[in-house]
C-alpha cells in the first residue's frame, strides 16, 4: 500500500474515538465507499502535519504534552512510594521469589 510504513500505537480517549466513527460513517455515506477508523486518523494526521503553523494545532499539541509529562511524573511517584514493586527484580508487591524464578506470595 504505502512504500515506507511504520506502526504506531495510539492511546485515544473514548470521545476522540467517538468522533472519528462518526467522520468514518458520513465518509463512508458521502463517498459510497467503506471508511475504517484507520483510513480517517490516517488522514487527520496527514492533514495535521501540512497545518503545521496553525495555532489550534500548537495548543493541543501543548496540552498533550503537559498531559503525557504529568502522567510520567505521577507513575514515577507510584513507583518510588513502593506500590509498584520492585522493579528491577521483577517482585511483585507483597510477593517474594523463590527457586526458578517463579514468585510466591
Amino acid at each position: 500500500m504505502f512504500e515506507h510504513e511504520g506502526r504506531v500505537l495510539l492511546i485515544l480517549s473514548q470521545d476522540v474515538m467517538d468522533q472519528t466513527r462518526v467522520l468514518a460513517g458520513q465518509a463512508t455515506v458521502a463517498l459510497k465507499l467503506p471508511v475504517s477508523l484507520q483510513i480517517v486518523l490516517r488522514a487527520l494526521l496527514e492533514v495535521g502535519l501540512q497545518q503545521e503553523h496553525h495555532s489550534a494545532l500548537l495548543a493541543t499539541i501543548e496540552s498533550q504534552a503537559k498531559a503525557v509529562q504529568q502522567r510520567r511524573r505521577l507513575g514515577g511517584r507510584a513507583v518510588a512510594g513502593g506500590r509498584l514493586g520492585n522493579v528491577q527484580s521483577g517482585t511483585p508487591p507483597g510477593g517474594r521469589r523463590v527457586a526458578g524464578g517463579r514468585t510466591r506470595r
